[in-house]
């Protein structure tokens, strides 16, 4: 049965127009962004389909190029329209934190580091460098590492914080495992980076990383 055969309070595009896009499935909104599903199967049924092979919507977000357009109903001209939404959702979360201090909105800074992180398959060491008043100077990744280590070195963080006139920082990594847990490994690095940092001024806010599900933030669990 074709969508537009559905009562209209269960099309998708209907149901998120009247109770709003949370309403919606990961199904029913992945229906929406592919439009029309294939001979004898519906856009939903589609969907379902493809998040089933995929193994969920973040890996099917987060898939390659080849990985994406190798799935029913998927192609390049898809990959490209999925592509301008999530690039479009990374430019306003960091529009957001431009607006203001951080500390303002915690939540808003780890969504926007999840969002720049986790699509990652090796592991990366990015920073947040902020001004003394805590709104955000910039942000750059700057070590990429093998699938579970980056090397990381002090004096290539110190240079580049110098570089932005920062006067802190947050620091944030993935964990291509997906568990978050900070290691043996990451706590030595941090207090080494904060020890480094200190030399110059420069303070370190927190360390977020960033796995599959909630991030870890050293400051709340007093690590720092």
């Amino acid at each position: 049965m074709s969508i537009n055969d559905w009562p209209a309070s269960e099309r998708p595009r209907e149901k998120l127009l009247a109770k709003g896009a949370q309403a919606l499935s990961d199904a029913e909104l992945l229906a929406i962004f592919l439009r029309t599903g294939t001979k004898g199967v519906s856009a939903v049924d589609l969907a379902r389909q493809l998040l089933s092979s995929y193994g969920g919507l973040r890996q099917l977000l987060e898939s390659s190029q080849t990985q994406f357009c190798s799935g029913s109903g998927l192609g390049p001209a898809k990959y490209a329209l999925l592509q301008a939404v999530l690039e479009m959702n990374r430019r306003h979360l960091s529009q957001l934190l431009e607006q203001g201090s951080i500390m303002d909105s915690p939540h808003t800074v780890q969504q926007y580091l999840i969002a720049q992180l986790r699509h990652h398959q090796r592991e990366v060491f990015a920073c947040l460098y902020l001004d003394t008043k805590h709104s955000v100077l910039g942000f750059e990744i700057l070590f990429k590492g093998s699938i579970n280590c980056a090397q990381i070195h002090p004096r290539e963080v110190v240079k580049s914080a110098l570089s932005y006139n920062a006067a802190a920082v947050i620091f944030s990594h993935n964990h291509p495992s997906g568990i978050a847990e900070p290691s043996q490994a990451d706590r030595e690095i941090t207090q080494r980076l904060t020890q480094a940092l200190a030399l110059v001024d420069v303070t370190v806010i927190d360390h977020i990383i960033i796995g599959n599900a909630e991030p870890v933030s050293f400051a709340e669990r007093g690590l720092l």
